[in-house]
């Protein structure tokens, strides 16, 4: 394992640090004592070179961790592929371009699991990245996110750029999106059984027809991953970062269901798409490369997450 870069007292920019993920990265920066800031878009929009030179020139940060990305699920990304592909896409390039000729020490991008071929083999392993087209209901934005891993090991390449590229998968937990209209997964489920179990409903729809499976990743332990990275990691391969457990959409359904306390039925509408057939990850890399391993598991992490939903619905 490399010498582990110190982030004591180094200026952290976060983009996307005011999200769900990112106020977890944020709380990690806090105990490793880095002077971590968020990047907000009202101040820096970071679609505009501009404003992100005036981003460096005013808080001069020594290392960035890049996070921000237009997202959503299956349905949002059906509605605006063109503007997730072109936003994601734009954020990233400008932000790199500009750190590497500012002279950041290190940028941490972030990608996104949707960037792995349709038909992947489970479990993921980093080599698989560029051997098919990802999922389409979802390759615009993972396209773009998978653009900016050659651009950072191009610019490692050729101006010498400590810039790493991280692949978390599915994330959930506390603070998470909880609108139904661009929510993933797991708080939608929630969502929608708090409130049919509140209205004492007979059932509960879910899209797809609950075949296939996801990997799901604590935020908590996401942002333990990204800053354990940030410190110990600097290659230019791509790392995922995940649990290595795979759950079916079905069993997935049915635990929130016992963990709610909904005891309706499950209505699948099997004319919705279930998107990418399977999606579990090879987390070894991760291990090796800076020891990172997740510590929650999932039925923990959920009532975790059921319990800040209910208080904070």
């Amino acid at each position: 394992m490399p010498e582990s870069l110190s982030l004591k007292g180094k200026k952290v920019a976060v983009t996307g640090g005011g999200g769900f993920l990112g106020s977890f990265v944020m709380e990690e920066l806090a105990r490793r004592e880095a002077d971590g800031f968020v990047v907000r878009s009202a101040e820096y929009d970071l679609r505009e070179r501009d404003a992100i030179k005036a981003l460096l020139n005013d808080q001069k940060p020594d290392v960035i961790i890049h996070m921000a990305a237009v997202v959503g699920g299956i349905g949002a990304n059906r509605d605006n592929p063109g503007l997730f592909f072109y936003e994601n896409m734009i954020m990233g390039v400008e932000l790199i371009e500009q750190a590497r000729v500012f002279g950041v020490d290190k940028l941490v991008c972030l990608g996104t699991i949707c960037a792995y071929p349709k038909f992947t083999p489970v479990p993921f392993k980093e080599d698989d990245l560029w051997s098919g087209y990802p999922e389409e209901t979802n390759a615009p934005y993972g396209v773009a996110k998978k653009a900016l891993l050659v651009q950072c090991q191009a610019y490692r390449q050729q101006y010498g750029m400590n810039a790493i590229y991280l692949l978390p998968v599915n994330l959930y937990g506390p603070r998470d999106n909880f609108d139904l209209h661009s929510s993933h997964v797991i708080p939608a489920l929630i969502r929608k059984m708090v409130t049919a179990r509140d209205a004492n409903a007979s059932h509960v729809e879910v899209w797809g027809d609950g075949s296939p499976s996801r990997e799901f990743l604590h935020a908590r332990d996401a942002a333990r991953g990204i800053v354990l990275a940030t410190e110990r990691y600097d290659g230019e391969e791509p790392v995922n970062l995940g649990t290595g457990r795979e759950i079916s959409i079905k069993d997935l359904a049915e635990l929130i269901a016992e963990i709610v306390g909904f005891q309706g039925e499950l209505k699948w509408l099997t004319d919705k798409p279930n998107g990418q057939p399977r999606r579990g990850l090879d987390t070894t890399r991760a291990r090796e490369r800076f020891g990172f391993e997740a510590g929650i598991s999932l039925e923990d992490g959920i009532a975790e997450t059921v319990a800040w939903w209910e208080a904070n619905r």
